[in-house]
């Protein structure tokens, strides 16, 4: 083999940050864009009400307003690689982050239905920005000792997010005397809702002024002498930064870019990997965990329980959430993800199941009798949890994981779109769902919780201490 093959050996591997506070901020102000991914999912969990009384929509037009930004979301998904390899990490976060604040601005302020929608396009396609860019960016600069670690800040800015939308929105409810339309500063309450985003979003753009871009980036266009200092920024004097540079040179150059055609093959189309990574995206979603997120106030009015009762279980609902997300991310890697997804499942269909039996019972006074109602917020809270605890973290895992070099970045691309068209149709489909029989939508999402777990048992392997070169 002669020198040129042989990728050079800084010890960046084992090197450590000189600064490793500054590291973590670097992470974390990257993570906002998660934050932002989270916060802005959930948001219109509280203004779902307001906007059905004040534009007198039905059902099926209701849930395409708020479906409609997981549209932009598939969009800006896609794109995001091709811009951030074109124009940079930190100008793609940049031009995420004015995106998101031009969406908070529109969605507060809009004069008709089309135009809320409109800016709940916007906002989608800097969600899917977002999601894109933050994990690549971070994985980029983090030292390659502290990796899993700072990449884990994502997804707990996600849940994070999702929380502190909903605490914002319980605490501006009971500012506007529990009426969703109810006057504050002027606007509706809901109007503000949406229009808080504003403050994270510009956060999220003035903190991506204070971060380094990508020294793979700085390489791919040329600019060593910079790339190398932010290396020694980010990964401590101790490397050899000549030796560094030309490792990642040698990676840059060794990559096969893996396009579609090279996902094709088998009996339906795609590899047989690749229908198992969409089945686990697909799963993921279907189960509806996103009804928690996007309608979970909605749905308890819709039983009887007071408006700012419904956003306080909704902020509950997202604690839970961090919870179990924490949980995943301590024994992901000592229990393994295969284990970990049957428990989610098994636990998902407890919860799910009380959920339907519960809402199968009829409303006495346009609320739940006492049992079933107590029954049905403690079920939510346990199906959260175990998702949480294994779906929610296992399937990015897996899918980062689990296909073969060759293809991973075609395969986790189709995968993620298919993960977004799902999420869509459950979204899309929910209020209309719930109008036809609540219980049965939600013996419906029993179905696919339980058939998750044949799936997972049979499909699925454990990918838990294996390199990426062992996946084919």
């Amino acid at each position: 083999m002669t020198s040129t093959a042989q990728a050079p050996q800084s010890g960046a591997g084992t090197a450590h940050p000189d600064h490793l506070g500054h590291v973590i901020f670097i992470a974390a102000a990257a993570a906002m864009g998660g934050f932002l991914f989270g916060y802005d999912s959930s948001v219109i969990n509280g203004a779902v009400e307001a906007i059905r009384d004040r534009y007198d929509v039905g059902s099926a037009a209701l849930a395409q307003v708020i479906a409609i930004a997981l549209i932009g979301c598939a969009i800006g998904a896609a794109t995001a690689g091709r811009i951030a390899d074109r124009i940079g990490r930190i100008r793609c976060m940049q031009i995420a982050a004015v995106l998101f604040t031009i969406s908070a601005v529109g969605s507060a302020l809009p004069f008709a239905l089309w135009d809320l929608a409109f800016w709940r396009v916007v906002g989608g396609f800097a969600i899917g920005m977002a999601s894109v860019i933050g994990p690549a960016y971070i994985a980029e600069v983090a030292p390659p000792a502290y990796r899993g670690r700072l990449g884990s800040f994502q997804q707990a800015a996600i849940v994070v997010g999702i929380a502190i939308s909903q605490l914002v929105n319980w605490g501006l409810l009971n500012a506007a005397g529990g009426n969703q339309r109810g006057k504050l500063m002027g606007l509706e309450a809901w109007q503000v809702m949406l229009g808080v985003m504003v403050v994270p979003a510009v956060l999220y753009g003035l903190l991506s002024l204070a971060i380094p871009e990508s020294p793979r980036f700085l390489l791919s266009v040329g600019k060593r002498e910079r790339a190398k200092e932010i290396l020694a920024e980010v990964e401590g004097k101790d490397v050899d930064l000549n030796a560094r540079v030309a490792e990642i040179e040698h990676a840059m150059k060794s990559e096969h870019k893996s396009t579609f055609k090279d996902l094709l093959g088998g009996g339906f189309f795609f590899k047989p990997i690749v229908w198992i990574g969409i089945g686990l995206s697909v799963f993921q979603q279907f189960v509806g965990i996103n009804v928690a997120f996007y309608y979970s106030s909605t749905l308890w009015q819709s039983v009887g329980v007071d408006p700012t009762d419904s956003f306080f279980y909704s902020f509950t609902t997202s604690i839970i959430n961090i919870i179990g997300t924490v949980i995943a991310m301590i024994f992901v890697d000592r229990v393994g993800r295969k284990p970990l997804a049957l428990i989610g499942s098994v636990g998902m269909v407890v919860g799910l199941a009380l959920e339907a039996w519960a809402f199968s019972h009829h409303l006495v006074d346009g609320k739940l009798p006492a049992t079933q109602g107590w029954i049905a917020l403690i079920a939510a809270h346990v199906f959260v949890l175990f998702f949480a605890l294994s779906w929610g973290v296992v399937v990015w895992v897996f899918l980062g994981e689990m296909f073969p070099n060759r293809i991973r970045a075609a395969a986790l691309g189709v995968a993620a779109a298919a993960q977004w068209i799902a999420n869509w149709a459950i979204t899309a489909s929910f209020p209309s769902l719930a109008d036809w029989n609540l219980s049965g939508t939600y013996v419906i999402y029993t179905v696919f919780a339980a058939l998750s777990i044949p799936f997972v048992l049979k499909f699925v392997k454990e990918t838990k201490g294996k390199s990426l070169e062992e996946m084919g």
